[in-house]
């Protein structure tokens, strides 16, 4: 272990019966740096540990009252006590003894008389674990507060923001349905028509952060339930037909009668939301996004084409990997956080189907996404 260890900040109790074997230990740890607790009996050491906290026990294993094993015994049984670690001062070198040493929570044997630079090094061996789990435990402790922290946070920004986001997008909505341009010139009807797309956007990545978070730290949980998908994914169509109106982007569908698959229902929406919220945001004014629903190989099989601006191939790479995050910019220059495809491959999965897509630059993209059927 390469950690820089100040031995001040660990105290070490020894115990033994012979006061001179105490004193030289003490001299001996002292010069060391390490702040020092002693006692000369079993119970005495009992006592001391209470009393001292220690980090390491020096524990003699001949003693009158209390042998060493019998210490031992004694703080292992306790939890308060038992990770304190133990080494066994002994003058006993038989194997049988030092295996009961070892039954009994040893963690270290050093025979006596004892060599002054092996006692310093198994001292610091000890120690230096010790200091590795007091780091861990730091750690681990300031990692929960800090994911706890980001868990509110997110929640908070999700939560708090969606209300007056929503309000906001209700208001842009009304205005741009009873302010036509006759009335209010072309110039500031544009400019209405770019506040609303931009609060739908925002609207979106705010659903979209909350349910990656939710989904994230597991308090999403997928309730399944027998859908008809073809309803699902037109009433997602419905609410995206005023937005590509704006960009007079035509969204056609080709679709049978029904198709009962069993999913949850929210989580397909978000992920036809999405799809659907990209091919029009990368779509060429005047195109068409075509939305496809069928049955392949007994599941069904939802996709969204549309004939927009396409990914290169470094991009395609990119796209549906967590590390990479990428985003690209709509035709409107519209930006993309790439957030939303992440959370579609992890709803779809969920749900036990597949995420893919296919792409050509400048020709368009064609993204598929396919969902057990009711079985």
């Amino acid at each position: 272990m390469n950690m820089e260890i100040n031995p001040s900040e660990y105290k070490i109790l020894i115990v033994d019966d012979v006061m001179s074997n105490v004193l030289l230990l003490k001299v001996l740890l002292t010069n060391e740096k390490f702040a020092i607790a002693t006692a000369s009996n079993g119970r005495q050491a009992l006592e001391q540990v209470d009393k001292e906290n220690p980090d390491l026990i020096l524990l003699d294993v001949m003693m009158p009252d209390l042998s060493g094993f019998e210490v031992a015994q004694k703080l292992k049984a306790n939890p308060q006590t038992a990770e304190i670690p133990i080494i066994f001062l002994t003058a006993l070198n038989s194997t049988a003894d030092i295996v009961k040493g070892f039954q009994v929570g040893a963690n270290d044997f050093i025979s006596k008389p004892f060599n002054k630079e092996e006692l310093i090094t198994r001292v610091y061996h000890q120690i230096s674990l010790v200091a590795a789990n007091r780091l861990i435990l730091s750690r681990t402790e300031e990692l929960r507060c800090t994911i706890a922290g980001r868990d509110k946070l997110y929640s908070v920004i999700a939560h708090d923001l969606r209300s007056p986001m929503g309000s906001i997008k209700m208001v842009l909505n009304m205005l741009i349905l009873n302010l036509p341009s006759g009335k209010i010139g072309e110039e500031m009807y544009e400019l209405l028509t770019m506040a609303n797309q931009t609060t739908e956007d925002v609207f979106s990545l705010l659903d979209n952060l909350l349910k990656w978070t939710k989904s994230q730290i597991g308090k999403m949980n997928v309730v399944y339930q027998d859908i008809d998908l073809v309803e699902v994914v037109e009433s997602v169509i419905e609410i995206f037909n005023m937005v590509a109106g704006l960009k007079k982007i035509n969204i056609k569908i080709e679709k049978p009668e029904k198709i009962i698959v069993n999913g949850d229902i929210d989580m397909l929406k978000t992920v036809a939301r999405n799809l659907l919220s990209n091919a029009i945001k990368f779509s060429k004014e005047g195109s068409e996004v075509l939305v496809k629903m069928e049955v392949i190989e007994g599941v069904a099989v939802v996709s969204v084409q549309d004939h927009g601006c396409g990914i290169n191939e470094e991009g395609q790479k990119k796209l549906l990997h967590t590390d990479t995050h990428f985003s690209t910019f709509g035709t409107n220059n519209e930006e993309g956080s790439g957030l939303g495809l992440l959370l579609c491959q992890d709803f779809v999965t969920k749900n036990g189907g597949k995420l893919w897509f296919t792409s050509k630059e400048g020709e368009g993209s064609t993204f598929s996404f396919s969902i057990p059927l009711k079985k």
